[in-house]
């Protein structure tokens, strides 16, 4: 029992710290801040992965595990979207062209 205590704490100590480090983050800072935060996504859903296949994990594992590989994917793939969608506003886009142009 003492072990989910630990856990919970951590999980609870980690997340406010991020909270508090991103709230703090500069604009131009955040396109880098997402790339890196979909990394470790992709850590996580290794991870999940892992946990989740073990052959002698129990029931409520391989549950928690297959919720964890869904919320991670998500915000992978999300992020690259936002990602993408961010990188697209620094473009320069081109100037409109006329029907006079002939």
């Amino acid at each position: 029992m003492q072990s989910y205590e630990i856990g919970l704490y951590v999980f609870m100590l980690a997340a406010f710290l991020g909270f508090e480090l991103v709230k703090k983050v500069s604009p131009l800072l955040h396109t880098p801040l997402m790339s890196l935060s979909n990394a470790i996504s992709a850590i996580a859903v290794v991870g999940a992965i892992l946990v989740t296949g073990q052959k002698d994990a129990s029931e409520m594992t391989k549950w928690l595990g297959f919720a964890a590989v869904i919320c991670a994917s998500l915000n992978v793939f999300a992020g690259y979207l936002i990602t993408d969608r961010m990188l697209k506003m620094f473009k320069k886009r081109e100037p409109a062209q006329t029907g006079n142009d002939k």
